[in-house]
């Protein structure tokens, strides 16, 4: 998130790290907030020689505490297993790898020496080969123990929920009023797609026996490139999955992987659908027309325009 969130402090961030992760009476050196992403709150923070990369996750709607520690419990059991393309979570002091502050999950990562790709350098045919052969290593490894299960995002209820959300003027913030219209104008096709989702997702069920450990969000922003070569970053969204729920960028880039088009359609509907109701959530609750405001309104339009 380019804004800073209103709790925890900077220190309070370094006090935990430093409780949890660093050695005892580790001097923190630096704690600096990093404007990425879009989602949750980073930092970095480094003591004792060892810079890390700190994540708060917001948990509802999208996470309980327990969904987010086993994804993260699962990336770290892939790393340890053997798949390099993992950068995973590092451990507490405690076995955990969330740690309980200011109503989120405080986790941390190794600091990586590298870059993230822009998406013209994603497209690039090398690139897209090493994304390629780093995700077909994940979906053929064994699935960690207590990995949970892809669901849809939204229910099937979903659409009439919409309708009642929009009924009223949305004023908690500036822009409430025009994502409400922007999200009521499209009704009917967020009927149609939530229909059409769920009808999938019963597809996609009745094929358990073949889901794989999945990333969920591939693209470039959670790629990092340096001497190590590629790794993948920011595994909240990891479960067992139709693998096609990975491939969205590498299809539109080209790639040649085997895939079932109906599966890709179901991934491409949860994620849009998930996305609208994000927005939904955050306009009809107090906003104040920030950067990152008018950056969820540019992304709640590209969904509903897409």
């Amino acid at each position: 998130m380019r804004t800073r969130p209103s709790s925890p402090s900077d220190e309070v961030v370094a006090a935990e790290v430093a409780r949890h992760w660093l050695p005892a009476d580790t001097d923190i050196t630096e704690v600096a907030y990093l404007p990425w992403g879009f989602g949750a709150h980073h930092w970095r923070v480094a003591g004792g020689g060892v810079t890390l990369f700190v994540t708060l996750d917001r948990l509802a709607p999208r996470h309980t505490a327990a969904s987010l520690e086993a994804a993260y419990a699962g990336a770290a059991a892939l790393a340890a297993g053997g798949l390099e393309p993992v950068c995973a979570p590092l451990p507490a002091r405690s076995g955990r790898f969330t740690v309980d502050v200011a109503g989120g999950a405080l986790s941390v990562t190794p600091w990586l020496e590298g870059r993230t790709p822009t998406e013209r350098e994603a497209r690039e045919p090398q690139r897209v080969r090493n994304v390629t052969a780093a995700l077909a290593a994940l979906h053929g490894a064994e699935p960690p123990s207590g990995l949970c299960d892809w669901a849809p995002r939204v229910g099937p209820s979903f659409a009439d929920e919409v309708r009642a959300l929009t009924a009223r003027p949305w004023t908690s913030g500036p822009l409430g009023e025009e994502a409400r219209r922007a999200i009521a104008a499209r009704d009917a096709e967020i009927r149609l797609w939530t229909a059409r989702c769920h009808e999938l997702a019963q597809v996609a069920l009745a094929r358990r026996d073949d889901w794989v450990p999945t990333h969920g969000e591939p693209h470039h922003a959670n790629q990092v490139i340096g001497p190590f070569g590629l790794r993948l970053v920011d595994w909240e969204s990891l479960a067992l999955a139709p693998r096609e729920r990975d491939y969205a960028d590498l299809l539109a880039a080209g790639a040649a992987v085997r895939h079932d088009p109906a599966m890709v359609e179901l991934f491409a509907l949860d994620w849009r659908l998930s996305e609208i109701a994000e927005y939904g959530r955050w306009f009809a609750a107090p906003h104040t027309g920030s950067d990152d405001d008018r950056t969820a309104l540019g992304g709640l339009y590209e969904e509903l325009n897409g």
